[in-house]
């Protein structure tokens, strides 16, 4: 366990190495490239919250990218309606809505907006949460439901045009101001806020999973029964790291609003839900970092493809998904794993290989 961490700690100064040094170096002050990698730096903080319930607890969550497109909401909102300032937001007018509505109103403040992108995911977690876990749903079961609760939750986004935006979504935001700070989104000094927001996101994770509470979690996984004949409240222990995942996934999506400058029910469909499961499954869901990593490489190699094979790129990454199925299924970090107990593996001797026939023929030992 001690040296699990080491690693862990070992492989997180060199990822932060490479993220907060590396890249900046690489592009300099490139803010489009810059504005990429924040992007992918966001993306991966939705993709490790994703391990924390999946690889950590068992807990394999559809409906993540619901959560994560209530976080961006919550801060397109903010901004939405400063770029507004006492008028009502353009697409409001449009649908003949006469005053602000009561859900927008506290939005005007950037304090109210951060702890809602926190708070109002991971409430909405913990909901879904203690209504599946005391009931004891399990397994393919959770997947199901937290499925369809993402499809419900999208359609009731796109239906309700008057506050959201509908199948446009909120777009003509203002810049971010931060502490005085205007933000922006193409400066390398934007580029350390997301990428400082991932490490900390990371250190929480490494915090979680490497302390007791990740120890039951883990027990939870292998054997839920067991572990609840030990006394532990399975239904709150699994509660409480998917309320975790949710919050951590609204977090992602605030970013991914400022990156982008809109929010869009895109950002709850399937298909991206559906992706960040597959970033997870690349990289590896039995480590937040790994599932980090996978979400930076995925989303790498979907633009370079897309740049290089305009229309084929679609079949090269799915070609690239199977070949991870099919030959890496814990992804690239059970394949690190078992190369490094490989390496540390003591060869066996020539002796120890053939005990029995020194033995037998005590002669040949003289």
């Amino acid at each position: 366990m001690q040296s699990r961490l080491l690693y862990d700690i070992i492989g997180l100064a060199l990822f932060a190495g490479v993220i907060l040094f590396g890249v900046p170096a690489l592009f300099g002050y490139d803010g489009f490239e810059l504005n990429t990698f924040s992007r992918y730096l966001s993306l991966a903080i939705v993709s490790m919250a994703l391990a924390l319930s999946w690889g950590t607890a068992g807990l394999l969550n559809l409906g993540q990218a619901a959560t994560f497109g209530m976080g961006s909401y919550a801060m397109a909102m903010h901004l939405k309606l400063k770029a507004s300032g006492d008028n009502l937001p353009d697409f409001m007018s449009w649908n003949n809505v006469e005053a602000l509505p009561l859900i927008w109103a506290p939005f005007h403040s950037l304090t109210f907006t951060l702890l809602a992108g926190l708070l109002i995911p991971a409430a909405v977690g913990g909901l879904i949460a203690i209504f599946m876990f005391r009931a004891r749903i399990a397994g393919v079961f959770v997947a199901v439901i937290t499925l369809a609760f993402l499809v419900a939750f999208q359609l009731v986004v796109i239906e309700q045009q008057g506050l959201t935006g509908g199948q446009n979504g909120l777009t003509g935001l203002a810049p971010l101001v931060l502490f005085g700070w205007s933000v922006d989104i193409y400066s390398l000094s934007f580029y350390y806020l997301v990428g400082a927001c991932l490490m900390i996101a990371l250190v929480f994770g490494l915090y979680l999973t490497h302390s007791k509470f990740g120890l039951i979690l883990r027990a939870i996984r292998e054997d839920s029964e067991r572990t609840r004949y030990f006394g532990y409240n399975v239904a709150n222990y699994q509660t409480i790291i998917f309320s975790i995942s949710a919050g951590l996934a609204g977090w992602a999506g605030m970013l991914y609003a400022l990156v982008l400058e809109f929010a869009s029910p895109t950002y709850m469909s399937v298909s991206f839900s559906l992706a960040i499961v597959i970033w997870c499954a690349v990289g590896g869901r039995e480590s937040v970092l790994a599932a980090a990593v996978g979400a930076i490489l995925v989303n790498l190699a979907e633009g370079r493809l897309s740049d290089v094979f305009v229309e084929g790129w679609h079949l090269l990454l799915g070609v690239l998904f199977l070949m991870v199925v099919m030959f890496m299924p814990r992804g690239i970090y059970g394949v690190i794993v078992d190369a490094g107990r490989a390496m540390r593996r003591k060869p066996v001797s020539k002796k120890e290989a053939q005990p029995f026939e020194t033995s037998l023929n005590p002669k040949r030992e003289s």
